[in-house]
């Protein structure tokens, strides 16, 4: 698959080049999921049902992500960062299964996931990696958390520097190449099905099937990023012991 995307220098500086479409992609989820929580959310009810029960359910799951890493007491402070998380990503990774937009001939990619590109993954990994350390500090004081760099011995720092690094980069990096291969394979599909008249029939059932497959693959990377970053949160906000 060889995708291009339109870029324009930023300012007409060579070095801040900006990549036109995935800017508009992240936009995009970002409106969908504002607009499909503000009309599911609209009417809420003492009893609920239909949309709200589908927010109520993902309250809860939220809520036992969190609870299953640390107090709840401390974990609540996240609580928004997670149906954050976990809404975006999920929108973000749907993006581009039912349809993937570009240009023929040099194929500029107008339309697709844009978790499958390794700048957006990249980005929420070393936001959230960020945060980590901003709470960490907040909740525990800069003191006591530069203590826990030097625990159970000192000579383990350059260890746990270490693996602040490959934290940021596992978890950006699991995400995109999990993404960005499933649309590899949709489009390698597609592009078997329009091949021959043959192939119209033959990749049309595969398609589909690998479809269904990719929104399980897309809901199941959405839990993963967030799983891992309320652990990576309580590994910096949970007092030693």
């Amino acid at each position: 698959m060889d995708n291009q995307f339109l870029t324009v220098d930023l300012f007409g500086i060579p070095w801040m080049t900006v990549n036109v479409p995935n800017i508009l992609l992240i936009t995009a989820a970002m409106a969908i999921v504002f607009f499909v929580v503000f009309f599911m959310t609209r009417r809420i009810e003492m009893y609920p049902t239909g949309a709200q029960n589908a927010i109520e359910y993902l309250v809860q799951f939220i809520k036992n992500i969190i609870s299953s890493t640390m107090d709840w007491e401390r974990g609540k402070n996240f609580f928004m960062l997670g149906i954050t998380l976990i809404l975006y990503v999920f929108v973000a990774n749907m993006m581009g299964v039912p349809f993937e937009l570009a240009t023929a001939g040099e194929h500029y990619v107008w339309w697709n996931s844009p978790t499958s590109n390794p700048v957006l993954t990249l980005s929420l990994a070393l936001f959230v990696i960020l945060l980590t350390h901003y709470y960490g500090i907040k909740l525990k004081g800069p003191k006591e958390y530069g203590k826990d760099y030097l625990r159970p011995v000192g000579f383990l720092l350059p260890f746990k520097l270490i693996e602040e690094f490959s934290n940021t980069v596992t978890l950006g990096m699991r995400l995109f190449a999990n993404i960005y291969a499933k649309e590899v394979i949709i489009v390698m599909l597609v592009g078997l099905g329009t091949s021959s008249l043959f192939w119209v029939f033959g990749a049309f059932l595969p398609l589909v099937i690998f479809q269904a497959f990719s929104v399980f693959i897309g809901s199941l990377q959405a839990f993963i990023f967030v799983m891992l970053t309320m652990v990576y949160m309580a590994h910096k906000v949970n007092e030693e012991h």
